[in-house]
C-alpha cells in the first residue's frame, strides 16, 4: 500500500465522520447558530492594542508562575518503631516515635513546615538512637568473646582432678 493510498483512504474517512452543522444541530439544540464576532474571539498574540509582534506597538512580557507540590515531608515512623521496641536506650526510641507521630499528624493536617520540624527532630533521634544500639551490641559482643575466652583458657589451665586422672578421662 503506498503512501497516496493511505491518505486517500484516511481523507474519505474524513469525509464520511465529519457532520456537517446542520447534522449537529439537530442533534444538539445549544449549538450556535450564527458566528461569533471576532471581538468576541480571543485569539493568541493579540491583545488590546493590536496585534502583538508588529513594529510600534509596545509588547509585554507575560510570566507563567508554575507550582509544583513539593515532596511531603518524611516522618520516619517505620524506623521510630524499630529503635523503639527493639533498642530503646535512654527511650531515645520512644522520643523518636513520639515525634513520628507528631509529623505524620501534620502531615496530614496539611502543616508542611511543622511537619518537616517533627520529622527532623525524628530523624536526629533515630541516628542516636541506631547509633547507641549498634556501640551496645558491639561492646555486648566483645564481651561475650573476651569472657568466652578467658573461660576456655582457664579450663585448659586448670589441674584435673583425681576422677579425671583414675579413669583417664579427657587425655
Amino acid at each position: 500500500m503506498s503512501l497516496l493510498a493511505g491518505l486517500q483512504m484516511f481523507n474519505r474517512f474524513l469525509q464520511t465522520s465529519l457532520q456537517t452543522s446542520s447534522e449537529l444541530r439537530a442533534m444538539n439544540p445549544t449549538y450556535p447558530t450564527g458566528a461569533y464576532p471576532p471581538e468576541a474571539v480571543a485569539l493568541q498574540g493579540r491583545g488590546p492594542d493590536g496585534f502583538s509582534g508588529q513594529p510600534g506597538v509596545p509588547t509585554g512580557v507575560q510570566y507563567t508562575t508554575v507550582n509544583i507540590p513539593a515532596e511531603p515531608p518524611k516522618d520516619y515512623i517505620i524506623w521510630s518503631f524499630i529503635n523503639y521496641f527493639y533498642g530503646n536506650i535512654c527511650c531515645l526510641g520512644l522520643a523518636a516515635f513520639i515525634f513520628s507521630i507528631k509529623a505524620r499528624d501534620r502531615k496530614i493536617v496539611g502543616d508542611h513546615q511543622g511537619a518537616q520540624k517533627h520529622g527532623s527532630t525524628a530523624r536526629c533521634l533515630n541516628i542516636w538512637a541506631t547509633v547507641f544500639n549498634s556501640v551496645l551490641i558491639l561492646i555486648v559482643l566483645i564481651v561475650c568473646i573476651v569472657v568466652s575466652v578467658k573461660i576456655d583458657g582457664a579450663m585448659h589451665s586448670m589441674p584435673s582432678n583425681s576422677y579425671n586422672n583414675r579413669y583417664n578421662y579427657g587425655k
